[in-house]
């Protein structure tokens, strides 16, 4: 499996490379006008590409004994032994943002993991989906398995699919809420992980840093706007209002052109007029922020657990026992103390890539990697034995020892 996924991945990434920059972006046309953000999603420019590469190749490297890998043996008794090993989900049904790069990394994360693929991707990359799709088939042909990753081209096939509860075991979607919620209504009897939307929150504690809270700030916000992972609402505690921190953060955002959304009470507190949020749960994916003013870590609790999507949270402070406090109290799939929002990211964490990021709390939640897409199985070895020997007038007892598990190969 590991040979299969590091050459394959290889071939994908040497032939995805552009040669020219004229052919930074693969083969996406549209008649009508994008906006920046989307344009930024749809381009694949030399550096993705790179970062591309080496994310699939940290996939590659880390698939080694992942599918069949021994988690746990138990003797249960003389010549009875059990294990629990990892197995593959079966088949997947992904459907992902108008972001091509998605699709050889999730093809990448569905070889590694031993399970089969279908892809529907944004209909403004279809020109992209199509020729990585094409080099992803023609690494696995190599293999023999050219039809373990299938596109999906229309949302008529995505509804139909959605009905083959005994051909797909998972469906995850990446996307709006709304999204996750129309598959999670037409998925009949499979299971949905859901990758809902990116409402990410920072907070500014009364004890933190001026350069730290506005480079904090600044990348979670300006960095990469489109992206999940980008900051969307800014809690400032009362008391740093009309202080040189509040008034930097201020300057930088504006020096970086976000458009300012102001919460409702911190409207009452203003000398110049932004615009009124018209919803404090708002994903807004360009240079675009809420701000809201909170009077303690309890209250910037109380709002992410309020209108938050369970994404991404911050809080920034010096004082450790505050910091410690939010980390334990803020239920997301992600929470961060004195870094940026934009860490939340399979590559960034060291998984290589992500298949989504899950903000339910069953199975995997944050970044999916290879982990994400297995589950696992109990094989239970023995000599005859039954159950009825092990009886009050039985004749066996039940030991129930912990068994050394084989060290998983690294190299």
């Amino acid at each position: 499996m590991a040979d299969l996924t590091l050459q394959a991945t290889e071939y994908v990434v040497c032939h995805s490379l552009p040669r020219s920059p004229a052919s930074s972006c693969l083969l996406h046309s549209s008649s009508g006008r994008l906006a920046a953000p989307l344009l930024k999603r749809l381009s694949l420019s030399t550096s993705k590409l790179n970062s591309l590469a080496i994310g699939l190749r940290q996939i590659a490297a880390s698939s080694q004994d992942s599918v069949g890998r021994v988690l746990r043996r138990t003797r249960i008794a003389k010549n009875l032994e059990l294990e629990q090993v990892t197995v593959p989900i079966g088949v997947l049904l992904v459907i992902f943002e108008s972001r091509p790069d998605c699709l050889p990394q999730v093809a990448a994360l569905a070889i590694a993991s031993g399970n089969g693929l279908l892809l529907k991707g944004g209909k403004e990359a279809s020109h992209s989906n199509r020729i990585l799709h094409l080099l992803t088939q023609e690494a696995l042909s190599i293999h023999g398995v050219k039809e373990a990753v299938q596109l999906v081209n229309t949302r008529e096939e995505v509804e139909d699919l959605c009905r083959l509860d005994k051909m797909i075991d998972l469906i995850i979607p990446r996307g709006s809420s709304q999204l996750v919620r129309d598959i999670q209504k037409a998925a009949k009897g499979i299971p949905v992980m859901g990758h809902s939307e990116g409402i990410c929150h920072m907070y500014v504690d009364s004890e933190a840093s001026v350069d730290k809270a506005t480079r904090l700030v600044r990348d979670s916000k300006c960095e990469y706007p489109a992206a999940c992972n980008a900051l969307e609402t800014l809690l400032i505690h009362r008391d740093l209002l009309r202080t040189p921190l509040f008034d930097q953060i201020i300057d930088m955002l504006r020096v970086e052109q976000v458009k300012i959304h102001a919460g409702p009470k911190f409207a009452s507190y203003l000398t110049f007029s932004p615009s009124e949020v018209k919803s404090l749960r708002t994903e807004y994916g360009d240079l675009e922020l809420c701000i809201e003013v909170v009077d303690s870590v309890q209250e910037a609790i109380d709002h992410i657990h309020k209108y938050g999507s369970s994404h991404t949270d911050v809080i920034v402070t010096e004082n450790e026992k505050t910091a410690e406090f939010f980390l334990q109290h803020v239920d997301s799939a992600c929470v961060f103390w004195n870094a940026s929002t934009r860490f939340s990211d399979g590559y960034r964490f060291g998984l290589g890539a992500e298949v989504g990021i899950s903000t339910s709390r069953i199975h995997a939640r944050g970044p999916v990697g290879l982990e994400g897409l297995l589950t696992t199985k109990w094989l239970l070895r023995g000599q005859d034995h039954v159950v009825s020997d092990f009886s009050e007038h039985g004749s066996l007892k039940y030991l129930h020892e912990n068994l050394p598990v084989p060290q998983r190969n690294t190299n």
